[in-house]
């Protein structure tokens, strides 16, 4: 398992700090019953949105989640380890493992934390899409754990899109984020194949690009 220490760490500290301050000035805005969602707190939850939305991922856990720590999968490789480290630096945890295809090792990690009483974040067209696909292995993890999923919405009133496989969001400083957030209970997984419809569908809707 490697991982950044000393020296190496404190070159992430102000690529951090400009994320962070890039985050507060951000304007988000909220409905009460998504408000409502966000801010559950009466056990772990899943948060789940897609791999282009995920420079959202801290400031919807320094607004909505304080108190309650949120573990992001990450790879067990030298590149995983510099992620856990600037990880760690916004205010997100890590659990390590292989996420290709969240295979055993990966839920097994995800698992494991979330059962201790933490939340857990999962990308489900990550790491590599299809773009808004969700893979069956999305709900690996929920079924087994039995924790509500919070469905993660955001449309953006200005942003740059990067080139990547998912046209990476980066929204503008100061710039106005529409939040959504759409609960799915347990009992709606019991049905994989249904419940990885209902996610992709119910994503798609509250992420209009």
């Amino acid at each position: 398992m490697h991982g950044i220490t000393g020296w190496r760490r404190l070159l992430l500290w102000p690529l951090a700090l400009l994320l962070r301050a890039w985050g507060w000035s951000l304007r988000f805005e909220t409905s009460p019953e998504d408000l409502r969602n966000y801010t559950k707190r009466d056990g772990p939850v899943a948060l789940i949105l897609w791999h282009n939305r995920l420079f959202l991922a801290a400031e919807i856990l320094r607004r909505y989640r304080q108190g309650r720590p949120a573990y992001a999968l990450v790879s067990a490789s030298r590149d995983g380890a510099w992620l856990t480290a600037f990880f760690s630096l916004v205010g997100m945890r890590t659990a390590r493992g292989s996420s290709s295809r969240l295979g055993r090792e990966a839920a097994s990690a995800l698992v494991e934390v979330q059962r201790a009483g933490h939340d857990i974040g999962i990308t489900p067209d990550g790491p590599r899409g299809p773009c808004y696909e969700v893979k069956a292995g999305a709900v690996i993890v929920p079924r087994r754990t039995g924790a509500p999923l919070l469905l993660i919405g955001g449309e953006f009133g200005r942003a740059w899109r990067l080139r990547s496989w998912d046209r990476f969001y980066l929204p503008l400083p100061f710039s106005r984020v529409r939040m959504r957030c759409e609960l799915v209970e347990p009992a709606q997984l019991a049905d994989r194949e249904a419940g990885v419809a209902l996610i992709q569908a119910r994503l798609r809707a509250i992420n209009p690009d």
